[in-house]
C-alpha cells in the first residue's frame, strides 16, 4: 500500500509540465520552522492539538488532520498519509500505531482527546512528532510537489496555462516556496469536491486562479496573498453558521501576513 501511494505520487509529480523548484536542506529547515511557528507558536505541546469546534485533531509541525471513525469528513486528511511515508522512510512508529498505521483517530472527540492529554498513549504520540520534525517537513514537500498535476487535471488549457504560470512566478520569488508549502499544508490543494462552501473552494487552486500578474518577485507574493485573502474571507461568508468560522479569520490573515514579511526579510538580506 505504501510504495503504491509513493508511486502515484511520483507519477503525478513526474507528470506536471511545471515542477517546483529544488529546495536544499537549509531553506526546508527554515521553511519547517516557519510552518511549526505558524501552526504551534513553535511549542511542542502543540504538536498534539484539536480545536474548538473541529470533527479532528491536529497533529504534527503542519497539523495534519485526523478524523475519528465514523465523522463526515469534510476537509482533506493527510495524518495517515504522513504515517505512510514514515514508513517508506524506515521511521519507527509508536508500538500501538505501528500496529495499524492506517488506524482512525482512537479519541472520538475533543473531550476524550483533552481528557487523554496527559496519557502514556498521547505522550508517545507528542514524542514521536518531536522526534520526527525533519521528516514531517519532507512529507509536505512532497504533498506540494504532488499537488500540481493534481490542480490541473480536468481544466481547460487556458486555466492550466494560467494556474502553471502562477504557479511557477510565486515558486521563483523569494520565499516562494515557503509560501506554496505552507499555504498547501494550510488549506489543501483546493482540488477536492468536499472542500467547497455552496461549491466555492479556498484550496491553492483557486488562490492561483484568482491572481493577476506576470513577473516572480515580491508583488507576486503579495498577489498571493490578497487572493489568499479574497478566498478565505469569501469561504468564511459562505460557511456553516454554526461553525463560526469568523473568529479564524483574524488568525489566518495574520499568518499571511507571513508570506510578504517573509519575503522582504529575505529581499532585504541579498541587497
Amino acid at each position: 500500500m505504501v510504495k503504491r501511494l509513493i508511486l502515484s505520487l511520483a507519477l503525478l509529480i513526474s507528470a506536471a509540465p511545471v515542477q517546483a523548484r529544488d529546495i536544499s536542506q537549509p531553506e526546508l529547515e527554515q521553511i519547517a520552522g516557519l510552518i511549526f511557528h505558524n501552526e504551534c507558536a513553535s511549542k511542542d505541546s502543540c504538536l498534539t492539538s484539536w480545536n474548538q469546534g473541529e470533527e479532528f485533531a491536529s497533529l504534527g509541525i503542519g497539523h495534519f488532520i485526523w478524523y475519528p471513525a465514523g465523522v463526515k469528513k469534510t476537509f482533506e486528511e493527510s495524518f495517515p498519509a504522513l504515517m505512510q511515508f514514515m514508513i517508506l522512510k524506515g521511521v519507527a512508529l509508536p508500538g500501538w500505531l505501528a500496529m495499524n498505521p492506517l488506524q482512525p483517530n482512537p479519541w472520538s472527540s475533543l473531550d476524550q482527546f483533552l481528557s487523554a492529554y496527559d496519557s502514556q498513549t498521547m505522550k508517545e504520540l507528542r514524542q514521536f512528532l518531536i522526534a520526527t520534525k525533519p521528516w514531517q517537513a519532507e512529507f509536505m514537500e512532497l504533498r506540494l510537489r504532488a499537488s500540481l498535476p493534481k490542480l490541473l487535471s480536468r481544466l481547460n488549457e487556458a486555466r492550466q496555462t494560467h494556474i502553471s504560470a502562477q504557479f511557477e512566478r510565486v515558486s521563483t520569488s523569494p520565499m516562494g516556496m515557503y509560501v506554496l508549502m505552507d499555504y498547501v499544508n494550510f488549506k489543501g490543494e483546493g482540488t477536492s469536491p468536499k472542500e467547497r462552501y455552496q461549491g466555492n473552494g479556498w484550496g491553492l487552486l483557486q488562490v492561483l486562479e484568482n491572481m493577476s500578474g506576470e513577473h516572480p518577485g515580491l508583488d507576486a507574493i503579495k498577489a498571493f496573498a490578497a487572493s489568499a485573502d479574497r478566498m478565505l474571507t469569501r469561504r468564511v461568508a459562505l460557511s456553516p453558521p454554526a461553525r463560526n468560522e469568523s473568529r479564524w479569520l483574524p488568525g489566518w490573515r495574520k499568518r499571511l501576513a507571513t508570506y510578504i514579511r517573509e519575503s522582504e526579510n529575505f529581499s532585504a538580506t541579498r541587497e
